[in-house]
């Protein structure tokens, strides 16, 4: 099986394209994925006989804490590993192709945001920036290279150099967007308060066992009142993932057209569940092209009517880590 290029897979516009890519990759890893192709034999599933998406079976996500999962002709080009805590066993992702990545998340943001050049880029990222291969941080890095604006830049613990900063440019009328793990941007506005009504907050979850877990509409209240801002922004990824989904607000994610959400059965993790009714999330990632594109979370969540959907918690025995994994 040909697998799906760049162009086929980030043009998807519609619900055919997208069934069809799908197809397309999920015959493509089965062949050539020795992870994937063992997991999916083992659960006695033909392969010639998978004709559709529903029929599509999700690796859980723990097979990147213990294997390669990666295409047996492809070589990584670079590996993003997870955060952890101190003994935790944390996930690599081995990526072949960076520009697919590249691709993934500069056309996701284009999409949900505009021209990147139009912003000062400032990333709050402390817990990322003290460890290697953080893909965030490859994200982040891009971002502020592509905006081209000189103010854009990173912060570890500074505050007071971000403050001046965050002042400056609402003072200049520059659109700016703030990428901030969740307990550094609430250490932010223990000491710091604006009004800036214009800043585009975007948490990228994660306490890192730096400050208690609180739930989201208490999370959003306090960043809110600290950035002087109506809604609070998030992103939705992971590091076994190459596409991110959105929030604008509320907690509620859009995906990119080439990356879906669907919901399992809690009790049967080949079952699916029906719109509207909380389950475990699957993802599909049609830029994990020589990786895993179906991938079995440990979060929990829901779907609403329109696709977008809802983070609602973790499964009790898994590790609490990564982006936006907030209970609310």
């Amino acid at each position: 099986m040909i697998k799906p290029d760049k162009e086929q897979v980030f043009s998807i516009s519609n619900e055919q394209q997208f069934g069809e890519a799908a197809l397309q990759v999920f015959h493509f890893q089965a062949e050539h994925n020795a992870i994937y192709s063992r997991f999916v034999v083992g659960l006695g599933i033909d392969v010639a006989n998978v004709t559709s998406v529903e029929q599509i079976p999700f690796l859980p996500i723990e097979f990147f804490k213990a294997h390669n999962v990666i295409s047996v002709d492809a070589e990584p080009q670079i590996t993003f590993t997870s955060s952890g805590t101190t003994g935790m066993i944390t996930s690599s992702h081995h990526v072949s192709d960076v520009s697919w990545y590249e691709e993934s998340f500069r056309r996701a943001f284009e999409l949900f945001y505009g021209d990147i050049k139009q912003y000062t880029v400032l990333a709050l990222l402390p817990a990322y920036l003290e460890r290697e291969g953080s893909s965030l941080i490859y994200m982040a890095q891009d971002m502020i290279e592509q905006s081209g604006n000189v103010d854009s830049g990173f912060y570890l613990y500074n505050h007071e150099d971000l403050y001046q900063t965050l002042l400056k440019q609402q003072s200049a009328g520059k659109p700016t967007i703030l990428i901030g793990v969740t307990f550094a941007l609430l250490d932010f506005t223990d000491n710091y308060q604006l009004n800036f009504p214009e800043l585009i907050v975007m948490e990228t979850g994660g306490m890192k066992g730096r400050r208690k877990e609180m739930i989201r509409e208490e999370l959003h209240d306090t960043l809110c009142a600290g950035f002087g801002v109506k809604y609070i922004h998030s992103e939705y990824g992971m590091t076994e993932l190459l596409s991110q989904a959105y929030s604008k607000g509320e907690g509620i994610f859009n995906c990119p057209p080439w990356m879906r959400i669907v919901t399992r059965d809690t009790n049967d993790p080949l079952s699916l569940v029906g719109v509207g009714k909380t389950g475990g999330v699957n993802i599909i990632d049609l830029a994990n092209i020589n990786s895993c594109a179906f991938i079995a979370t440990q979060d929990l969540g829901k779907i609403y009517p329109d696709g977008s959907f809802e983070i609602l918690g973790r499964f009790d025995n898994s590790d609490i880590r990564g982006c936006n994994l907030l209970v609310s």
